[in-house]
């Protein structure tokens, strides 16, 4: 059974930082690529970053990109996300998510796994 639980997210004023994790089990890790999305309320789920099976590939979606950070530890079954300079339209939350492919994908229906969320709420 294919299991994934993000943790770290929480309450920061804007311009602060928050460093999300996500821990797999029942799952290959090392083969699948890892994305992280977001969903705000009355919104759609947002891509926000991924990377592929290895971590040598990353990519981010523009409004992210320069302030964020995503990165894994194969040995941990772990994907992380650093985010930095946070600002009010970044509260969401962000949900972990595993490709059975090892390539970058940025499309929700590219991702076979899901993880359950966690809150991040940026104050002005």
């Amino acid at each position: 059974q294919v299991q994934l639980v993000e943790s770290g997210g929480g309450l920061v004023q804007a311009g602060g930082s928050l460093r999300l994790s996500c821990a797999a089990s029942g799952v290959t890790f090392s083969s699948n690529a890892m994305g992280w999305f977001r969903q705000a309320p009355g919104k759609e789920r947002e891509f926000v970053a991924t990377i592929n099976w290895s971590g040598a590939s990353t990519y981010y979606a523009d409004s992210v990109r320069g302030r964020f950070t995503i990165s894994r530890d194969n040995a941990k079954n772990t994907v992380y996300l650093q985010m930095n300079s946070l600002k009010p339209e970044d509260t969401a939350v962000y949900y972990c998510a595993a490709s059975r492919s090892p390539r970058i994908r940025t499309t929700t229906g590219s991702y076979d796994y899901w993880g359950q969320g966690t809150q991040v709420t940026v104050s002005s």
